[in-house]
């Protein structure tokens, strides 16, 4: 069914896109004929995404300021400059990686648009390494807010605009 998020089972090689990753989950959402190409996948899900999402990111950034975390917007540039807050690494029509590195994890968003005409899917994988404490309590607590805001931010893919 078309626009339907669901939680799948990963399929990324980890070893090659998050070496040591500590958590690694996926989300698939069908598209139907929608033409659009990785790029376009990620900035309708970062720049579309529902409002609520940017109020828990604003209070996020609030929240982890006083432990010298990244912010939306801070880090070195990007080879494929910033969609919204995360850092393009990598990029073909079919694969966008995005992510960073900080001080208590490394963080890596991979979008995946597979399929052809009629029965395209966009998967999106989310890979975290952890590198201390701070980061073990920072994915241990942000789990349950990762997965609604995953799933918000896939439902826009289909129907950005609203």
């Amino acid at each position: 069914m078309t626009g339907q998020v669901r939680e799948i089972t990963p399929t990324v090689d980890a070893g090659t896109v998050l070496a040591g990753a500590h958590f690694i989950d996926a989300f698939r959402v069908d598209i139907g004929n929608t033409p659009l190409d990785a790029r376009e996948a990620c900035v309708r899900m970062v720049l579309h995404g529902p409002r609520w999402i940017d109020v828990l990111t604003r209070l996020r950034n609030i929240m982890v300021t006083p432990f010298g975390l990244k912010t939306s917007g801070e880090g070195a540039p990007a080879p494929g400059g910033l969609i919204g807050l995360f850092p393009v690494v990598s990029e073909t029509p079919e694969r966008l990686i995005a992510g960073f590195n900080d001080y208590h994890l490394d963080f890596r968003i991979v979008v995946d648009v597979t399929g052809e005409a009629g029965g395209r899917q966009v998967t999106t994988t989310t890979l975290v390494r952890t590198h201390n404490w701070l980061g073990r309590t920072y994915l241990a607590l942000i789990i349950p807010f990762h997965k609604l805001v995953a799933r918000g931010m896939m439902g826009r893919i289909v129907q950005p605009a609203g």
